[in-house]
């Protein structure tokens, strides 16, 4: 039987829409240990200062040295290109991992216009600050695939876990590689949707930590998202409308979705565990806010982390929320 952690939240957002890279909308974190010590968050965003009209999203980044406060650091760190059709529009989700030659690589999910699948690409720096895309894709398939998180492997390999769009729902999956950059697609799904309610809509990323000795069990942390009620009238949602561009919601992209993520929607961070990495039992919901009409920076919606095993043998986790308002943060907690 494994214990179930409990997390407590940590007060106040780690980052916050400030400038106008991304004043409109901050989701999707990343967060990397330094080897010198303190903190890397890598976070999506949009705002005002988009490098161009139609743009949906990009990665921005900011550093801290205890993990808590942080400090946003200018520029944008990787940025779609109109010229890339899988990477035209936004690119989200960013994880990290150091290489042995001692840069860094980059992998982030990767979305152009509806009709393309949604897909892994990756970046390579020297700094974590300047980064060059790196040619091709890195993994592909199904309806789309996105939201990865980058785990080494005991044996040396490495593993992606990502959501994958089925016909009707988005579970996890995996896939593993020897080099970094080509990536094959292991049998079955690590999560699969529809358990249950509140996470039947789909699963829109999830994180693992792998033992820190033998014997101990592999961690997971996913989002899962609870449909709108019964009867709820949607508008159309930008990242999948496929005349976004041509019909101004491309460029109105921050607005019209945060419109649609306070239509009854909800998501929340549940947890699971595992003795192999691939076989996962739930242990259920951890993180929540209090729903509609409640306060509280993530009392709609708590999604999309990234979580870290602390020095102490405890846990962080940073996460994408959102307020009633449709305010946007990178919220955090830990473990007790």
């Amino acid at each position: 039987m494994v214990e179930r952690l409990k997390w407590r939240k940590e007060p106040g957002p780690r980052v916050e829409g400030s400038r106008d890279l991304d004043r409109s909308k901050v989701q999707a974190p990343g967060i990397v240990p330094l080897p010198g010590g303190g903190y890397r968050l890598f976070y999506t965003a949009v705002g005002p200062g988009k490098p161009f009209s139609v743009c949906q999203g990009y990665i921005l980044s900011a550093v801290s040295a205890d993990g808590v406060n942080f400090q946003i650091e200018p520029g944008i760190r990787m940025a779609p290109d109109p010229a890339i059709e899988h990477g035209s529009l936004r690119y989200l989700a960013p994880t990290v991992t150091q290489l042995a030659d001692g840069r860094w690589r980059m992998y982030f999910e990767s979305r152009g216009p509806v009709g393309i699948p949604t897909v892994i690409a990756s970046a390579i720096s020297s700094d974590l600050v300047e980064w060059e895309l790196e040619e091709g894709i890195r993994l592909q398939g199904f309806n789309g695939i996105g939201g990865p998180r980058y785990v080494k492997l005991p044996d040396g390999r490495g593993r992606l876990y990502c959501f994958a769009t089925q016909p009707t729902s988005k579970g996890v999956i995996s896939a593993v590689t020897e080099d970094g950059l080509n990536f094959e697609l292991e049998p079955g799904n690590r999560m699969e949707v529809g358990q249950s309610e509140i996470e039947a809509k789909g699963i829109s990323a999830a994180d693992v930590v792998p033992p820190a000795a033998a014997g101990e069990p592999w961690l997971m942390l996913y989002s899962g998202w609870q449909d709108a009620p019964p009867g709820t009238i949607l508008p159309p949602h930008p990242s999948l409308d496929p005349n976004a561009v041509e019909n101004g919601l491309s460029e109105n992209f921050a607005a019209v979705s945060i419109a649609f993520d306070l239509m009854g929607f909800r998501s929340r961070i549940f947890a699971a565990h595992s003795s192999d990495g691939l076989v996962w039992e739930r242990d259920g919901c951890v993180i929540e806010g209090g729903g509609l009409g409640t306060p509280g920076i993530d009392a709609v919606h708590a999604e999309d982390m990234s979580f870290i095993r602390l020095n102490d043998g405890s846990y962080r986790v940073y996460y994408a929320s959102c307020d009633t308002d449709g305010n946007w943060r990178i919220a955090s907690a830990v473990t007790e």
